[in-house]
């Protein structure tokens, strides 16, 4: 969600998730639910659809472990989270510096997503409200 500037893994992925930053950029609450969640609606289909690959689901569980260290809270499935400029700033503040990129190890987007975070989040589709 950080890093977020309209690629991803297919063009309705991409139309999906650039309708979702859109609503969070105005203030939108985030749930955190456990398994696929709205950004993962387009990959849904298929035999295996990548949202319930063992990766994914360990990659989610580290994002949430370092969200929770951040805020100095325990933050679990059905919590909300306000996407607003505080709270960006902070995350992206911390992901920057490495705090919060357990759940990077192995994704392929990694690269993508250090470039992004070096060039001060430029061109990012979520803004705070």
């Amino acid at each position: 969600m950080l890093t977020f500037v309209g690629e991803g893994y297919t063009s309705a992925f991409t139309d999906n998730y650039r309708r979702i930053a859109e609503r969070l950029s105005k203030g939108e609450e985030i749930k955190l639910v456990s398994g696929p969640d709205d950004i993962c609606a387009p990959l849904l289909n298929g035999e295996e659809a990548h949202c319930f690959k063992t990766s994914v689901i360990e990659r989610d569980a580290a994002a949430l472990a370092d969200i929770s260290v951040l805020l100095g809270e325990e933050i679990g499935i059905g919590a909300m989270l306000v996407p607003d400029a505080r709270l960006l700033a902070k995350l992206r503040r911390n992901f920057a510096s490495g705090e919060i990129r357990h759940a990077c190890l192995g994704c392929e987007w990694g690269d993508l997503c250090s470039r992004i975070a070096d060039g001060n989040f430029s061109g990012v589709l979520i803004k705070a409200s």
